[in-house]
C-alpha cells in the first residue's frame, strides 16, 4: 500500500503545474536581488495529495547541506537506528609484566564519532590490563574504508577548517585541535589547546576588546604554519571581547597520522604509559589478538549530531558506511550506488540526483526540490519518523536554526535542515502549521547573491506556518 501510494505521490508532484510563490517570499527575493529564476520551492502538507507550491521543483539544484537528509535517512533505513561503529586495539606481540613487546594496532570502523573522551577511555582499558611500555610501533589500521585520499583544501583553500576534514576510518576527535579563548581580568586572553600536541606552537597576539560577543568568531583571526605532518605553529590575532568569557575554535591541522600520533603520545603519557616506536599507518596482521574495543554511540544519535550541526565529515563517515556495510566496499562511488539501488526499491527514482560526498559541501550534488521534498514526505510516513524529525534543528531553539525566527509566530513549530555555500542557500524539513497541519517544505536558492536570501525562505517557513 505504502509503494502505491508513493508512485502516486511522484506521478502528482511531478506534473504539478508550478504555482506562484506567496508575495512576502518573493517581496523579500526582490529586495535580495534574486531572480525566481533561480529559485525552486517544494511546498506540500504530509496528508495531501499534490503540493501546495512547486516553482521550479522539478529543476535540478545545488542543495547545499540539506544533502545531508538523504544521507542520514538512508543511513537510518539501510543501517537500522541501533547501528553503533567499533573501535578496536589488537597486537600480535607479546606482554610481559607491564611491557608489551610488539606493535600496538587500532583499527577503524568507520565511527564519526569517536571523541577525545572516547580514545581516552579506549586507552584506559588497554591501560587496565596493566600494559605500561610498548616495545613497538603504534600502527594505525584504516583499511575498512576504500576512500580515495582528499584535498581538505580543494573546496575553498581552507584546508584547516574543521568542515574540511576528509573521511577516514579511524577518525580521531574529528581530526581537529580545540583553542580555547580564555578572557583574564587583569586584560589578556588566555588560549589553551586541547589536546595540545608536543610540536604545536601558539603565538598569541589576540587582544581583548570591550565590543559585543556576537561576531566574536569573525574578529579572531588564524594562521597556520606547517612543519611536516604532526608539527605546527598557529599564530591567533585580531581581537576578543571581553564579555565573551570562555569559548573555542576549532582547527584540522596535521594529517591523519600526525594528528592520531600526537593525541595517542599525549594521553599514553598522561596515563603513565611510554611508547618506544614510531606511529605509522598498516594492516592488523591475522591473528592479531584482541585488547579492547570501544562501541560508538547509537545511529540514531549520530544522525542527531550530523543535521542539528550540520557536521560534514560525520555524513562523509556514515555515506562510507553504508557502502562498506550495504555494498562491495566503503567509497563514495559506491555508497551512491547502494542509496540509489534503495531510493529505486522504495518507488523513488532521482535520476537527477548527483552525490559526491553525502554532506553537500560539494559543487556536484545535484537533486530537485520535488525529489528532495518526495523523500521527506517518505520518511514522515515510515517507521523512523520520530527519529529522522527529531534529528532537524528546531526553528529559533537550536542547532544551525537556534539563530534564526525568534520574532515569528513559526518559532519552534518547525524543524528545519539548513545549507549554505557560496551561491546556494537551502532549506529542508517540516513546518508544524497553526492549525496542526505538517507541511514539507523545501526552498533551494541557486545564484550569486544565495547568501541574501535568508529573509525570503523565512517568509516562506511564516508564511506555511501561518495561512489559512
Amino acid at each position: 500500500m505504502n509503494r502505491i501510494w508513493l508512485l502516486l505521490v511522484l506521478m502528482w508532484t511531478v506534473s504539478v503545474q508550478a504555482a506562484p510563490l506567496p508575495a512576502s517570499v518573493a517581496k523579500a527575493l526582490r529586495e535580495a536581488g534574486i531572480p525566481a529564476a533561480s529559485v525552486g520551492v517544494f511546498v506540500q502538507g504530509v496528508a495531501a495529495r499534490k503540493p501546495l507550491i512547486a516553482h521550479q521543483a522539478n529543476k535540478s539544484m545545488s542543495p547545499a547541506s540539506t544533502m545531508k537528509l538523504v544521507t542520514t535517512y538512508a543511513g537510518l533505513e539501510l543501517l537500522g537506528p541501533a547501528y553503533t561503529w567499533k573501535t578496536e586495539v589488537l597486537t600480535g606481540g607479546t606482554v610481559a609484566g607491564d611491557v608489551l613487546t610488539g606493535d600496538l594496532v587500532i583499527k577503524g570502523y568507520g565511527d564519526p564519532a569517536l571523541t577525545l573522551e572516547s580514545f581516552w577511555k579506549l586507552l584506559r582499558d588497554v591501560r587496565g590490563l596493566g600494559i605500561r611500555e610498548i616495545h613497538g610501533d603504534l600502527v594505525l589500521d584504516n583499511s575498512y574504508f576504500q576512500a580515495t585520499p582528499g584535498d581538505p583544501g580543494s573546496f575553498d583553500n581552507e584546508p584547516y577548517r574543521p568542515y574540511n576534514v576528509m573521511p577516514e576510518a579511524l577518525l580521531v576527535n574529528f581530526k581537529t585541535v580545540r583553542f580555547r579563548l580564555v578572557s583574564e581580568a587583569e586584560g589578556g586572553v588566555r588560549i589553551i589547546a586541547d589536546p595540545a600536541p608536543a610540536r604545536l606552537r601558539i603565538v598569541n597576539r589576540l587582544q581583548l576588546d570591550d565590543g559585543p560577543c556576537n561576531d566574536w568568531h569573525e574578529r579572531v583571526l588564524t594562521e597556520v604554519i606547517r612543519y611536516g605532518n604532526d608539527a605546527a605553529t598557529v599564530v591567533v590575532s585580531g581581537s576578543y571581547p571581553r564579555a565573551c568569557g570562555d569559548k573555542s575554535l576549532y582547527l584540522s591541522l596535521f594529517n591523519n597520522t600526525g594528528h592520531v600520533d600526537a593525541l595517542f603520545r599525549q594521553l599514553w603519557q598522561e596515563l603513565g604509559g611510554t611508547l618506544v616506536g614510531s606511529v605509522h599507518e598498516g594492516v592488523a596482521a591475522p591473528g592479531a589478538r584482541l585488547l579492547a574495543r570501544r562501541e560508538s554511540k547509537a545511529l540514531a544519535e549520530v544522525v542527531r549530531d550530523i543535521n542539528k550541526f550540520s557536521n560534514n565529515v560525520m555524513a562523509r563517515q556514515l555515506l562510507l558506511t553504508i557502502g562498506r556495510e550495504i555494498g562491495s566496499e566503503g567509497s563514495a562511488r559506491v555508497a551512491g550506488q547502494v542509496v540509489d539501488k534503495w531510493l529505486a526499491e522504495r518507488g523513488m527514482a532521482f535520476p537527477e540526483m548527483e552525490i559526491e560526498n553525502g554532506s553537500g559541501l560539494s559543487r556536484t550534488e545535484h537533486i530537485s526540490p520535488t525529489h528532495l521534498g518526495t523523500l521527506l514526505l517518505t520518511a514522515w510516513r515510515g517507521p523512523l519518523m520520530a527519529e529522522f524529525v527529531s534529528s532537524l534543528p528546531i526553528a529559533a531553539v537550536d542547532g544551525t536554526m537556534k539563530k534564526r525566527l525568534h520574532d515569528q509566530d513559526v518559532a519552534g513549530h518547525a524543524h528545519i535542515k539548513t545549507g549554505s555555500l557560496r551561491g546556494v542557500k537551502a532549506i529542508a524539513g517540516y513546518v508544524h502549521d497553526r492549525k496542526g497541519r505538517s507541511m514539507v517544505v523545501v526552498f533551494f536558492i541557486n545564484h550569486p547573491d544565495a547568501s541574501a536570501g535568508q529573509a525570503a525562505q523565512d517568509a516562506l517557513l511564516e508564511w506555511v506556518y501561518s495561512r489559512n
